[in-house]
């Protein structure tokens, strides 16, 4: 096909339905292929006033494009307006790519520092992306962001969902942090969790459920639900590979405790947690290095070994340290106790030797 030239402007209508110009090419040029040299102008421009396209362009080819703009200055490569509320471009695809999978509709190819898609609104959306059963919009990146969100006065980047249980943004990360936030403010939160219609606020699952590095403020009640019932502290124990949870044990040296040995032993310093259905609720000076650490209960309810033999255990007796290597006995004995009880029983203990459950409660 032939170049021509209009060295001055022509227009020309067509009063039916056929097209207005209708350009084959058979061979593997160009159908329709227009260059201007103006700085405002456009090489191809397409007007229709009525309902239809004003220019449309479709391919046969997985690897062509229905309508191809190439712009070598700053302006767009394909530029679309419409001024009745419609779409200005739109993109339709039932093919697939060369890879064997869905057709794009609309493809935009930035290569180095410009963008593949842009789109600017005054007021609605820039971009916009609908689906059915796939993501509405999806962005992939190798060492970049894959989304990116910027906004002068509100929300980076804003998720909804309507219904189903699914995640108003959903994160998840192979390597990193699935969700991460940040805040140059300090009267504003990195990671800010509100919700006003009785769930939680902020839900978390993992072991352990979270960490924080620096104070934590609480305005409310903090509830602890669960098998968690004492106050403990983590305590160096010598072999404590070898003693159980309900061990009475005492102060040996150098801030170590071992597991108590004699009656009314003013040294005592709590009950070792986690001995039958209940654990401890709040640890105290957890180490990093867990060797030869336990945590010892040093208020609330927590199981503990004791041994009847001495005199019967009943419901509110106060309880010592006992001869028997880590149990606990009945203090029949006010004088001698002073300084060595260790709580209450909550259950009674008729004879011989048992786990029964006690309020911790050191005097």
């Amino acid at each position: 096909m032939s170049n021509i030239n209009f060295d001055q402007p022509s227009t020309g209508n067509v009063n039916s339905t056929a097209d207005a110009l209708a350009v084959t090419n058979q061979g593997s040029g160009n159908a329709l292929h227009g260059q201007s040299a103006g700085v405002n102008n456009s090489g191809v421009w397409g007007d229709n006033v009525g309902a239809g396209y004003g220019v449309s362009g479709s391919t046969n080819s997985a690897n062509a494009a229905g309508v191809w703009g190439d712009n070598k200055g700053f302006g767009p490569g394909v530029r679309g307006t419409n001024s009745a509320g419609g779409f200005a471009i739109i993109g339709e695809t039932t093919g697939t790519n060369a890879f064997g999978g869905g057709g794009t509709a609309v493809s935009g190819i930035g290569r180095g520092s410009s963008d593949g898609v842009h789109g600017d609104s005054d007021s609605g959306t820039g971009i916009q992306g609908n689906s059915n059963s796939g993501p509405g919009v999806s962005g992939a990146s190798t060492n970049g962001d894959a989304v990116t969100g910027l906004s002068q006065n509100k929300n980076g980047v804003h998720g909804t969902a309507l219904g189903g249980g699914g995640a108003g943004v959903l994160g998840g990360s192979a390597t990193g942090d699935g969700v991460r936030g940040e805040s140059n403010s300090n009267q504003h939160a990195g990671v800010s969790a509100i919700n006003d219609s009785g769930g939680f606020g902020l839900w978390a699952r993992g072991n352990p459920a979270g960490h924080f590095e620096g104070n934590v403020e609480v305005t409310g009640d903090i509830t602890l639900i669960g098998p968690g019932q004492d106050l403990a502290e983590d305590f160096a124990i010598p072999r404590a590979e070898e003693i159980e949870p309900g061990t009475v044990v005492v102060i040996d040296n150098e801030d170590a405790l071992q597991p108590s040995i004699q009656a009314y032993d003013k040294r005592v310093a709590g009950v070792v947690s986690g001995a039958g259905n209940v654990r401890a609720g709040i640890i105290l000076g957890r180490q990093e290095s867990e060797d030869n650490r336990m945590p010892i209960a040093l208020m609330g309810k927590v199981y503990c070994k004791v041994d009847a033999d001495y005199s019967a255990i009943a419901v509110g007796d106060l309880l010592t340290t006992s001869p028997t290597q880590g149990h606990a006995m009945k203090a029949y004995d006010p004088l001698k106790a002073f300084g060595s009880v260790i709580g209450k029983a909550l259950r009674p203990l008729h004879s011989g030797r048992g786990l029964i459950p006690i309020l911790v409660a050191l005097q």
